[in-house]
């Protein structure tokens, strides 16, 4: 499978993964809700979006560039483990 071109490329091919699958669906809503940025709605846009400095951490120590997209299929596997560790 090609890889996003852009954040927006990667949230399109996580929804229709998420659209196919009810279950990656909801490890995607958990695993979101999981890197929202605290206190969220004390800070415009007032939507819980993760923290840009946090997620750039992330992907810096994951792929060695902050700028790096990850592959829809970390993203997948990483949601999955993340559900498999917290709920066994």
């Amino acid at each position: 499978m090609d890889q996003p071109t852009g954040t927006r490329g990667l949230i399109a091919r996580l929804t229709a993964r998420a659209v196919v699958n009810p279950r990656v669906a909801v490890d995607l809503i958990t695993l979101a809700w999981a890197f929202r940025r605290r206190a969220w709605w004390q800070r415009p846009p007032f939507l819980p979006l993760p923290d840009q400095e946090y997620l750039e951490w992330r992907l810096h120590t994951a792929y060695g560039e902050e700028r790096q997209l990850p592959p829809v299929e970390d993203v997948l596997r990483f949601a999955r483990w993340r559900r498999r560790i917290l709920h066994g």
